[in-house]
């Protein structure tokens, strides 16, 4: 348990449950090749640990901005979990390298890749809520993902594609965008989808993803150009 020790000092956190740290780093794609290995993927931990993020940065948000309406938090909260986000935070930690995966999904370097380490950044904060409780999962979340909040309002990184689409529909032709799954293919793991993004009846643009919040960007970036609305 070496390099678990050595993540658990990187985290700040040491388990007691060696097994469900073990447990939020295995990809679905490696025990297909190691079938008898001690512990399950970490895809029930990832649903666990999104909850629990969101949980934990909407009542931060509610807390300390008690003056801003929801969905100025709402902005927010989306640009602190989105995947892009995730990413960069488990990078800083060096989680991709603890990762267990197929050989194939190991020499894979593209944005399939920055999936699997930002959903087991997930899958980890659901094993730390599961081995300590809410409030150590809390103190990680503020220390890892809450301190990116300064950045994200400073540089108005919550201002994406499908925030800004959703403002100009609502002012301008007074409807709110639906997004709609056109199309989808590929296992669970590598999952690609397009996107379509609606006002009422009119199909505006489409949008390609490895995950259904990455296609609705492209599809709201599209959505943005074939409007000519916002800068």
């Amino acid at each position: 348990m070496a390099e678990l020790s050595e993540l658990e000092k990187k985290i700040g956190v040491e388990f007691k449950n060696k097994d469900l740290l073990l447990q939020a780093l295995v990809h679905r794609s490696y025990l297909n090749e190691n079938p008898n290995f001690k512990v399950k993927h970490n895809e029930r931990l990832e649903f666990l640990g999104d909850a629990v993020l969101e949980l934990v940065v909407s009542d931060y948000l509610y807390e300390q901005y008690p003056q801003e309406p929801e969905g100025q938090m709402t902005a927010w909260r989306a640009a602190l979990v989105n995947a892009n986000m995730l990413f960069d935070i488990a990078a800083k930690l060096g989680l991709g390298n603890y990762l267990l995966l197929s050989r194939g999904e190991a020499k894979d370097i593209n944005k399939a890749r920055m999936y699997l380490i930002a959903n087991a950044f997930e899958a980890l904060i659901g094993a730390i809520y599961l081995d300590q409780g809410i409030e150590a999962a809390q103190i990680f979340i503020e220390k890892n993902v809450l301190v990116e909040l300064g950045r994200v309002i400073k540089e108005k990184l919550y201002r994406d594609s499908k925030s800004l689409f959703q403002e100009e529909a609502q002012d301008k032709a007074g409807i709110t965008p639906i997004y709609e799954v056109l199309r989808e293919w590929g296992p669970d793991h590598a999952k690609h989808f397009v996107i379509g993004v609606f006002l009422g009846d009119e199909l505006v643009a489409q949008g390609e993803g490895m995950s259904k919040q990455s296609a609705q960007q492209e599809a709201a970036k599209e959505a943005l150009k074939v409007k000519n609305w916002g800068s």
